[in-house]
């Protein structure tokens, strides 16, 4: 049989959660371990610790202790004599408590009596295209199929065997507390309480970890429903232990959920400050039997429903080779093919973000959707010094930009807390973020008033966050999305970058305090510092987003009066320093490294994402990042290798990019749940069922691949289309479709024997579009007429890309 989607096989059930096949759809997410007991781990993405309040609490608490504008001119006055302890000891009083934990939800067990794998059959399949997971399994000799999806916020699974199956067991429960069970024809619904406060692995001193809400106390209660429910051509028995389905040979099981902090989210009239347990418990079951009466209707409810299917984005063949069964470890961990695992690292990190952020969810976070620790690591919130936005990197690149609205959500909601403590710790205007935020929008910084600079002090976490909203623009055009909802939030943003720049006696803008995120330097006695200079990315990101301010404003707010103050500002913000060693500094003076192979890269984001550094317009300071990243080495974790392709990339080093990605996509036998060493001395790799490790787990780089191998194959961001920009010498041949630029114009492209073959550019505007496309060092015009696509075709002769002859030798036509 022909096989026309891409898939991965593994060849026995999981017996750890770090080989389980990830499933979901950007609400709800489940681990499938597959075999006899048929587990499956399921989160909700709305279950967190904590409470709405809880930012607020925070900042009223941090401010009685002492925190706000004078403590911050204090500290300003102390950096200024070069007393960097006491600068260091007085910004401990800005440092909040942490942000809240993203937790596990249930444990779902649809065990099937008697069985064992199909002889000759992988034990479990994900279809990454239809985004369903096969098992073959055998009772007795007869084959029986259980095949497993998410859909609306429901896990939906279907059993069908050959003959009737004599008992299947469902079990339902959870690591949470559980509050009680409702039993009624052939459905379970699990009431759960959800912690009030949860603190993360690296404050042990938190006693209890979890902390639930006191009955009657008048505190948030985060109350949860999980429901199950059931329909078979058997019979069902139902207690509270679970349902028994015995002689059954067609079976559906739909589980789904609700939650309190759901309602909050959705920001319905403060509905949730009123919602009740039984509210909750109804939608939960409503979901579950609702689902299973659609599916009642479908002729092949789980695999073959055309409406279930994720959305276009694009595809990868990467080589020419694409759909397929491959197995995991012979043909991508283990594998000799570098193209073929290229394009399963692309298409993979495809599928987790589509599975893993929803419009109406919440963003993806840490590890995504999927979590099975009470007490995960970095308590898989939201990072924002590089991890929540490499997760959305890929978005306007993969044509996925309305997988981006949780993140333009997620800001929406850090922005309303962080006006309050922009206003009241620093005296500012605007809103402000650090380094962590969670469900519900915390924007202070963390630490427990313990917490090292290097990490609890950075004040730019909200401009890079308005810098990927920024980018969701420029890959859609939509206006109306940049007048409505970006822009409001960068005007903000950018208010704080007028009001937090300073301005030294030679007029040149500097940031105090500032810090690199998580990195440290050697002051003159080698002692560590992370204070007492800026950090050239603070002062890239601001001036990338004064910037964007502007075009802002020329489009949708030309009279907006903070113009005149932008344009001052951009007056007085150098360009980035090169060191005495030719490198890019990542400080405003020549210091010696403490960590050489540093896993952040942080001054270079001007080089990616932003766009200030490129080969063309700043030669010099392209080479100099390029010795940067030649000092700081190969060696990473997941995020830090796809970040290192990037920059690769956009500097036109597409063999050292693709060497960087085979490394990344080496097996990592290690222990997945240790928390590795992050000086660079140990690498990360991919675990048994793909997940990109530092160790531990974290999602961002699986996402960030995609993100970095189109940049390989595509960029925009200079004002142009650049087509194999820095494409390997070991990617010979190959075609992608659905790649999109800048401008919303999406491209296929197909090329041979290293050299383009045929590009097709489409247009979706109702306008004709004039772009700018570069090849081989050539650039060209080209008109794509209104909804209609030009071809650019390169025929296979000998011309050189970049001459004359090799410019000549491509012909436009429109179609």
């Amino acid at each position: 049989m022909t096989i026309d989607t891409l898939q991965l096989a593994w060849r026995d059930p999981a017996e750890h959660w770090e080989e389980a096949v990830p499933i979901g759809d950007g609400l709800l997410g489940a681990m499938v371990f597959g075999g006899a007991g048929g587990r499956y781990q399921v989160n909700d993405a709305t279950v967190w610790s904590g409470a709405p309040d809880t930012p607020a609490d925070e900042l009223r608490r941090v401010l009685a202790e002492g925190a706000g504008p004078e403590r911050l001119q204090a500290v300003r006055d102390a950096l200024a004599t070069g007393d960097l302890d006491r600068a260091e000891a007085l910004l401990m009083a800005f440092e909040g408590r942490y942000s809240q934990e993203f937790l596990p939800f249930v444990d779902l067990f649809v065990g099937i009596d008697g069985a064992v794998p199909a002889a000759g059959e992988p034990a479990r399949v994900l279809d990454i295209d239809r985004a369903v997971v096969e098992e073959q399994l055998s009772v007795g000799g007869a084959r029986v199929t259980r095949v497993s999806r998410i859909v609306d916020r429901t896990l939906i699974i279907a059993i069908d065997s050959d003959v009737p199956i004599a008992e299947v067991q469902v079990r339902l429960s959870t690591p949470l507390r559980e509050l009680g069970r409702q039993v009624a024809d052939a459905t379970l619904a699990l009431d759960i309480a959800v912690p009030i406060d949860g603190a993360p692995l690296h404050e042990p001193s938190v006693v209890p970890a979890l902390r639930y809400a006191d009955p009657g106390d008048g505190t948030y209660d985060g109350f949860a429903s999980a429901a199950l429910a059931v329909r078979s051509d058997g019979t069902t028995v139902a207690d509270d232990s679970g349902l028994t389905i015995r002689n059954a040979s067609k079976l559906l099981i739909a589980l789904s959920s609700s939650t309190r902090a759901e309602s909050w989210w959705a920001g319905a009239d403060d509905e949730w400050r009123s919602v009740s347990h039984e509210t909750i418990r109804n939608r939960a079951r409503g979901r579950a039997l609702g689902a299973l009466d659609a599916l009642a209707e479908s002729a092949s409810p789980v695999v073959d429903d055309a409406s279930l299917r994720r959305p276009a984005a694009a595809r990868f063949a990467i080589g020419g080779r694409r759909e397929g069964r491959w197995d995991v470890d012979a043909d991508i961990l283990r594998g000799a093919d570098d193209a073929l695992r290229a394009t399963i690292a692309a298409e993979y990190g495809r599928y987790l973000l589509t599975s893993s952020s929803h419009a109406g969810g919440p963003a993806a976070n840490l590890q995504g959707i999927w979590n099975g620790e009470l007490r995960p690591a970095w308590s898989s919130n939201y990072t924002i010094n590089i991890n929540a936005q490499m997760n959305y990197w890929a978005t306007g690149p993969l044509g996925l930009s309305s997988q981006a609205e949780p993140l333009l959500a997620l800001v929406e909601r850090i922005a309303c807390t962080g006006r309050d403590v922009a206003r009241e710790l620093y005296g500012s205007r605007g809103w402000v973020a650090h380094h962590n935020s969670d469900l519900w929008g915390w924007s202070l910084p963390v630490g427990m008033g313990h917490g090292a600079p290097s990490w609890a002090i950075w004040m730019m976490g909200g401009v890079w966050l308005s810098h990927s909203l920024w980018d969701q623009y420029e890959f859609t055009s939509d206006t109306a999305l940049l007048r409505d909802r970006i822009w409001p939030l960068l005007r903000g943003a950018t208010e704080f970058c007028l009001d937090w720049l300073q301005v030294g006696p030679d007029g040149t803008a500097y940031v105090a305090p500032s810090t690199s995120p998580e990195n440290m330097y050697r002051d003159e006695d080698g002692r560590a510092r992370a204070l007492g200079l800026t950090a050239t990315m603070d002062l890239e990101l601001i001036g990338a987003l004064l910037q964007r301010a502007l075009k802002a404003i020329d489009t949708v707010d030309a009279g907006d009066p903070l113009r005149g103050e932008i344009i001052s500002a951009l007056a007085t913000i150098p360009a980035p320093g090169v060191g005495s060693d030719g490198r890019l500094r990542e400080w405003s003076a020549d210091v010696d490294d403490y960590e050489p192979g540093h896993r952040h890269l942080s001054p270079l984001i001007g080089l990616h994402p932003l766009d200030l550094i490129t080969p063309d317009a700043t030669p010099e300071l392209a080479e100099a990042a390029r010795r940067f990243l030649d000092a700081r080495g190969p060696g990473a974790m997941g995020w830090s290798w796809a970040w290192k392709i990037a920059l690769r990339a956009r500097l036109g080093d597409g063999d050292i990019a693709a060497d960087l990605l085979q490394q990344a996509l080496t097996p990592y036998d290690g222990d997945a749940r240790r928390h590795g060493p992050v000086d660079g001395s140990e690498w990360g790799g991919l675990l048994p069922n793909l997940f990109s490790t530092h160790p531990p787990f974290q999602i961002d780089g699986n996402l960030g691949f995609p993100a970095a191998i189109a940049e390989l194959l595509l960029q925009s961001h200079e004002g142009r289309i650049h087509l194999l920009p820095a494409l390997p010498t070991a990617w010979p041949g190959g075609h992608v479709t659905g790649l999109h630029a800048r401008g919303a114009i999406a491209v296929d492209i197909t090329w041979s024997d290293g050299r383009l073959g045929e590009a097709v550019l489409h247009n979706p505007h109702t306008t004709p579009r004039e772009v700018r496309v570069r090849y081989g060092g050539a650039d060209f015009d080209v008109r794509i007429p209104a909804g209609r696509q030009a071809i650019v075709t390169n025929p296979p002769q000998q011309s050189t890309p970049g001459t004359d002859e090799g410019a000549r030798a491509i012909t436009v036509r429109n179609s």
